[in-house]
């Protein structure tokens, strides 16, 4: 190696899960869009739709998600309560997930309102 060449080597709670995240996120935006929204952030609205769009299905596409919760840094900061709400499909005794929200005791927050930037 080089002098000038550093390494960098991140700790991942769940890659696997994180792995699944950055190939949803190439296929749907491609390699340099996909390396930005990992570094500098992205909606989890925009997480999801890249999931979704994918050839996971759902389901696995949602554990990946949560899975990976752990390894991203999220904004707005939550504090120690806080849980993932799953929204379904509008039909009766439907299963399938189709949006997520983060509950705080302060309020609410839509998968558009909070901010995901894989943790360095």
């Amino acid at each position: 190696m080089m002098a000038s060449e550093a390494c960098l080597t991140v700790s991942l709670k769940n890659p696997d899960a994180v792995a699944s995240i950055v190939s949803a996120l190439r296929h749907a935006y491609g390699d340099e869009i996909a390396r930005l929204m990992l570094v500098e952030g992205m909606s989890l609205a925009d997480l999801i739709d890249a999931m979704f769009s994918g050839p996971l299905a759902h389901r696995e596409a949602v554990r990946d998600i949560t899975d990976a919760l752990d390894d991203f840094v999220i904004s707005p900061e939550l504090g120690l309560m806080w849980h993932l709400r799953y929204i379904y499909e509008d039909e009766p005794g439907s299963l399938h997930v189709v949006d997520m929200e983060i509950a705080t005791p302060d309020g609410t927050l839509a998968s558009k309102d909070v901010w995901l930037r894989l943790s360095s």
